[in-house]
């Protein structure tokens, strides 16, 4: 095992390298301008793992492909499936970015480039730690096989499918992820528990055609101030969701694991600095850490309505409208939510609009046993890594697949990720701590090997 770490650490100036060179290729699956791209991004990943020696092809979809790989000399051990995605969000604004979002740049210790993090720069962690386990141990102990997916940033719409149809080539014991953060710089941390998504857009028609505020003011209803009302009627003055049935099946948090996230080092003050803000909202009852991440939440994403150009318009708006999302935890299914809020919405509209409302995609919250077996080998591994025990997290965002590897492939999912939060993913200048990289390949080597240590 020293042999495969010495290994990293001699290698890893060519390791970066090698993780510059994906990072140049815009895959931005988001933009059918760069289809082209997405796809060189996916054979640039299949000619990569064949060249590290694994058995490597591409699996169409409606979309963009699937990149699978496998190599399955460990009999005894068990199988370990690595997920990750190769494609990346939009750049824009272009402006903001201190250097070009696709021309990697390494400034105070950080790659600079969209996917640094997420999650070109994480994926690659495992492709280098099974590197070095062939490149001086001949074998792994355990079998790996790569799912890479080209659409995670579009909601992963054509992977349950390929889940479906490739079930027993994934056959594994675990899944193993590396697209969550760890809590801080030093503070390795693996992530227990996502919440899901229900996402909507509603619009709202009133009159036929714009109107003269001056001619039909006070006498027709204004499509905006409905929505307004409608919005604002969404939560009560305690921070709670009004939709009726809308906590009916949220799994209460128990005070052991309350505890335990009051143990995480979560700093109120130097939160809201960050934020700029003097004072937070939430759930009352409940702290900021555990409304972010445990509780579930419904918020408003986007609004539209009226006149928005420069100067006055005295305009009375025919349409307006807005995309909600809620966040969602076990055991909400996100079906269900869509349902509760289209019928809420339904209820609070009046007579003098028409509401039209479309779900636009959603997933199912994850919650993974803290006693799973691969949970404990990624502790071992971080404890062996950075030298002290990792924490527990539970992660506010979704990421739908994991619910998907769970209902179809029957799988539990490791969330070990390697990012920070302050790395800017999906804004400019996103970019990953270069020691982060380093030591997440050394991490994902010590995790095969305690997973295969068992208990």
């Amino acid at each position: 095992m020293a042999d495969v770490h010495s290994y990293i650490d001699t290698h890893r100036e060519r390791f970066l390298g090698e993780l510059i060179e994906l990072l140049r290729i815009p895959s931005i699956s988001a933009d059918p301008a760069h289809k082209a791209d997405v796809e060189r991004a996916a054979q640039w990943l299949l000619a990569h793992l064949r060249a590290l020696g694994l058995e490597a092809e591409l699996w169409p979809t409606e979309g963009h492909p699937v990149v699978y790989g496998q190599w399955l000399g460990a009999p005894e051990g068990p199988t370990v499936l690595c997920y990750g995605h190769y494609d990346v969000q939009p750049p824009d604004p272009l402006d903001l970015w201190q250097s070009p979002p696709f021309e990697p740049t390494i400034r105070d210790g950080r790659l600079y480039a969209r996917g640094a993090s997420d999650d070109k720069g994480q994926l690659f962690t495992h492709l280098k730690a099974l590197e070095a386990y062939l490149r001086t141990e001949g074998r792994l102990p355990v079998n790996v096989k790569f799912l890479i997916e080209g659409e995670e940033e579009v909601g992963s719409r054509n992977l349950l499918p390929v889940l479906e149809k490739q079930r027993d080539r994934l056959r594994a014991d675990v899944v193993l992820i590396s697209d969550t953060a760890m809590f801080g710089p030093e503070e390795p941390s693996i992530t227990y528990a996502l919440r899901g998504l229900c996402y909507l857009e509603i619009e709202l028609e009133g009159p036929n055609r714009d109107l003269h505020s001056g001619v039909y003011g006070g006498a027709v209803d204004n499509p905006a101030l409905i929505l307004a009302r409608m919005l604002a009627a969404l939560h009560d003055a305690y921070g709670r969701v009004t939709v009726p049935g809308f906590y009916d099946r949220v799994r209460p948090l128990d005070e052991a694991e309350r505890r335990m996230l009051r143990q995480l080092p979560f700093d109120e003050e130097a939160y809201k600095r960050d934020l700029g803000l003097e004072a937070l909202w939430g759930e009352i009852g409940y702290t900021p850490l555990e409304r972010a991440t445990a509780r579930p939440a419904l918020d408003v994403n986007g609004l539209w309505g009226g006149y928005q150009g420069p100067g006055a318009k005295t305009v009375l708006p025919a349409r307006a409208g807005a995309k909600l999302s809620a966040r969602l935890v076990p055991d909400q299914r996100s079906e269900e939510i869509a349902a509760l809020i289209t019928a809420h919405l339904q209820r609070l509209c009046p007579p003098t609009a028409r509401l039209t409302v479309r779900r636009l995609h959603g997933g199912e919250p994850v919650l993974v046993p803290l006693d799973h077996p691969a949970l404990q080998a990624a502790a071992r591994a971080c404890e062996y890594v950075f030298g002290r025990k990792p924490y527990f997290v539970r992660e506010g965002g979704s990421i739908p697949v994991v619910a998907a590897f769970d209902e179809v492939l029957g799988l539990k999912s490791v969330l070990l990720g390697f990012g920070l939060n302050t790395d800017a993913i999906h804004s400019p200048n996103e970019h990953f701590r270069l020691e982060n990289f380093r030591r997440g390949i050394h991490t994902i080597a010590a995790f095969w090997r305690e997973v295969a240590r068992g208990n």
